[in-house]
């Protein structure tokens, strides 16, 4: 497991860990340019609005983050080793790392989870079990985020499904600077 003092450091520092499923070792990133999502420049569509809207999921904070990153690691290419998995479950414990979930009924239909520090949001990985589960989970945390005054959420990378809300790449010193005056804030993520 890394230890969660080391993590904490490295998020502040403008890194994250990525596992490599083969060999086992962890990899540190700081990514130059750095895709974030602007709070105030999200973009929801039409149709997820109404998906939102309709009722069909109900959202829920952190009652099952275990199952949620495993979820997010079930897939055919992940960087979500047993070891990312367990360093997370401890910041979990320790308050910094969130899951978004988005239940159909009983059933976990889809979520996401990171890690809060000060005004900032970590995005780590989403997944869906149900159409438009993530993307009713990322809506979810950003009116979460706009709610208790976060300022940054940092996705690491572009995806072109990432792209549709909103995603832009930064270079790394102005997301250093987004980042320190992030971290400069005091926000509860739970609330």
């Amino acid at each position: 497991m890394i230890n969660p003092s080391v993590l904490l450091s490295a998020y502040t520092s403008g890194y994250f860990p990525m596992g490599n499923p083969e060999s086992g070792d962890i990899a540190w990133y700081s990514p130059d340019p750095r895709a974030i999502i602007p709070l105030d420049a999200f973009i929801v569509s039409r149709s997820l609005k109404q998906n939102c809207r309709k009722g069909l999921f109900d959202i829920r904070i952190d009652t099952t983050f275990g199952d949620v990153i495993r979820a997010c690691a079930a897939r055919e290419e992940t960087w979500i080793t047993e070891e990312i998995i367990e360093s997370y479950s401890e910041l979990f414990r320790l308050g910094y790392a969130h899951s978004v979930e988005v239940w159909k009924g009983t059933a976990l239909a889809g979520g996401l989870y990171g890690v809060a520090l000060g005004g900032a949001f970590f995005g780590e990985s989403m997944f869906s079990a149900e159409r438009n589960a993530s993307k009713v989970a990322l809506v979810a945390l950003v009116d979460r985020m706009n709610r208790n005054k976060f300022t940054l959420l940092d996705t690491q990378y572009i995806t072109p499904h990432l792209a549709r809300f909103g995603t832009v790449e930064i270079p790394r010193d102005a997301y250093m600077q987004r980042l320190r005056e992030a971290l400069g804030r005091t926000c509860s993520f739970g609330d």
